[in-house]
């Protein structure tokens, strides 16, 4: 049975406890918090895990809901955190407004494993076992508006084994293959679905965990618990300790005195609780609780890393040693979790340090491979022989990457990585399935190329429906498979040079758009990009299925035609009247396709 908490607000209902039933209307939507790993299901309350965040939350007219993990399996039958995703869509699913109607927009806020429970939610991680490869079947429409992570160990807690001896821990332990799947799951990364997120870090331990004072909350590392892998300037750190338990104080982990990021006070002195109401109120006044982690003497220069060794057909190889550069010029000894993926939690990211690792397979040979890390966070890197996939490398191939990293079906669209292809080449249309020994697959199924080089494959995603894809490139010296999720719609606009000039025509005169042929109010504006989804042929012309608008200067410009270029693959255009009251040499241009906006281009108006 799961069990769900509802804390409603004054003027709703009268404040009270609810255990199941409808969920109360209020102004801002309802939060809902995972509690972490529990070491026994007893005592799991509210209270014990979150303090008086319910009060905090009523005080400021949000009604509050709880996922308890232990309502799911037992402690003798734990399970695993992906089938806690899965319980957790579940309970959303589930969730129905006082009048009748269904919760489709929650915020979250998850404390340690429960922020893991979140992603796991997120990416849609099937539960298959520690045998079978990862599956993933995101939601369509994830019902996460905002989170907020608590000490979530992102990339695993070294102390995990002492918590407990189970298939939780087992997960929560670095170089685990959840963490690394999770943390790779799209494009070699996890953009959270594109959702507003922060991260509330703590540094109040002692040290003990990691080696380091001021490097953790008594259980978790900075560079687990930041949100760096996501974006930058979203990681608040605070000189709290991860949870009060009385056994991280017997055992050295944490002070007596030192606050813990889980006991939220309702009182507007806490440094939590101001970061809290500030987020999921919509105010910028979190950015200046606590520190950023871009602030932070030890984490804006150190780095984690998780490595997974494969062969050049992407294969994964066992290993059986590692080393990482330190800054003192030598190497240091990477942990290695089940003979699969090799980790460090701090490495130096100084400007002399260079990148530089070594794995050694169980049989063969030692692979050598450099790879840039960012400070403030950690990753998870595939290292191999023959073509490999960049991180974020399957782009939209007008504009800048759009976010979250998804391409629309039948785009024109730009792999980047190493070892591609031996040799630069171009096609013309119709293009070709192959260009000398180099494919492009979609889930197994070859798709038409334009451009081949050692570094980038320009071609046109295959017209599949939304969803997660597996894309493969593959050549002489071996192959490369990523996950890439498609979206109805990506519109991103091609631009003419780094002022983000907009590809545009005047419809009527086919002169290029510029400052010295500016388009007027009343002409028609032919505008190129790429990324507007399914279309349907009408007439000869094939017309998108999500009709997009354009603004431009901010004003609405009539669409007369959205669609394919006519004998152009991948190429969409839009057509749209130039609205009147608009003037300039750099007028902005945005389209917006199904809610999902593209990047800002120019164009002039005179």
């Amino acid at each position: 049975m799961r069990l769900a908490l509802f804390f409603v607000l004054p003027g709703i209902l009268s404040a009270q406890l609810v255990l199941s039933g409808p969920v109360p209307k209020g102004p801002n939507p309802p939060v809902v918090f995972l509690n972490g790993y529990q070491t026994g299901c007893s005592g799991t309350d509210f209270a014990s895990n979150f303090g008086a965040a319910d009060k905090l939350m009523q005080a400021n007219s949000i009604v509050t809901l709880y996922f308890d993990n232990c309502s799911v399996g037992s402690a003798s039958n734990r399970p695993t955190i992906e089938a806690l995703g899965l319980a957790f869509g579940k309970f959303l699913a589930g969730l129905q407004y006082t009048d009748g109607t269904p919760v489709t927009q929650v915020d979250a806020v998850g404390h340690s494993m429960g922020g893991l429970i979140l992603r796991s939610y997120l990416a849609g991680k099937q539960d298959t076992g520690t045998i079978a490869p990862a599956s993933f079947t995101p939601p369509a429409t994830p019902m996460i508006r905002r989170a907020v992570f608590l000490g979530t160990p992102h990339f695993g807690t070294t102390i995990a084994g002492v918590l407990g001896v189970d298939i939780q821990t087992a997960e929560m332990t670095p170089g685990s293959s959840f963490l690394f799947n999770l943390n790779s799951w799209n494009q070699g990364t996890d953009d959270l679905r594109g959702i507003q997120a922060i991260a509330i870090s703590g540094n109040g331990g002692t040290g003990q965990e990691s080696g380091m004072v001021g490097f953790d909350d008594g259980i978790v590392t900075l560079t687990s618990s930041s949100l760096g892998f996501y974006s930058s300037g979203v990681t608040r750190i605070l000189p709290d300790c991860h949870t009060m338990d009385s056994l991280l104080t017997l055992f050295g982990y944490c002070g007596s005195s030192t606050p813990a990021l889980n006991q939220i006070t309702n009182d507007t002195s806490n440094p939590v609780s101001q970061i809290l109401v500030s987020f999921l109120t919509g105010t910028t006044a979190w950015q200046t609780v606590g520190q950023a982690a871009e602030a932070n003497s030890i984490l804006s220069t150190t780095a984690g890393v998780e490595l997974q060794l494969r062969d050049q057909n992407d294969n994964a190889l066992s290993i059986s040693g590692a080393t990482a550069p330190n800054a003192s010029g030598g190497t240091t000894k990477m942990q290695i979790n089940s003979n699969a993926i090799a980790y460090d939690e701090a490495l130096p990211t100084l400007p002399a340090f260079s990148p530089v690792f070594q794995i050694t397979p169980v049989t063969g040979s030692v692979t050598t491979a450099t790879e840039g890390l960012p400070a403030t966070t950690q990753v998870a890197r595939v290292v191999k022989l023959g073509p490999l996939i960049n991180p974020k490398g399957v782009v939209p191939a007008a504009g800048p990457a759009p976010f979250p990293y998804d391409v629309a079906p039948g785009a024109y669209v730009s792999i980047y990585g190493t070892n591609l292809a031996s040799a630069t080449m171009a096609a013309s249309p119709p293009y070709p399935l192959q260009i000398a020994d180099v494919q492009v697959l979609v889930n197994g199924t070859a798709q038409a190329i334009q451009f081949v080089s050692a570094g980038q494959i320009n071609f046109i995603y295959a017209g599949v429906s939304p969803g997660l894809t597996q894309l493969t490139v593959k050549n002489a010296n071996g192959q490369n498979t990523v996950n890439v999720r498609v979206a109805p719609a990506v519109p991103s606009i091609f631009l003419l040079d780094t002022k983000s000039t907009a590809a545009a025509e005047n419809a009527l005169t086919g002169a290029v758009v510029g400052p010295n042929a500016p388009l007027h109010a009343g002409d028609f504006l032919e505008l190129f990009l790429t990324g507007l989804g399914a279309t349907t042929l009408q007439g000869g012309l094939n017309y998108a299925q999500l009709q997009p608008t354009v603004t431009v200067g901010g004003k609405n410009c009539a669409v007369l035609y959205a669609g394919l270029t006519p004998g152009f693959a991948g190429l969409n255009q839009i057509n749209c009247t130039v609205p009147a009251g608009v003037t300039g040499g750099m007028v902005p241009v945005i389209v917006n396709s199904g809610g999902r906006l593209s990047s800002t281009a120019f164009i002039a108006v005179q």
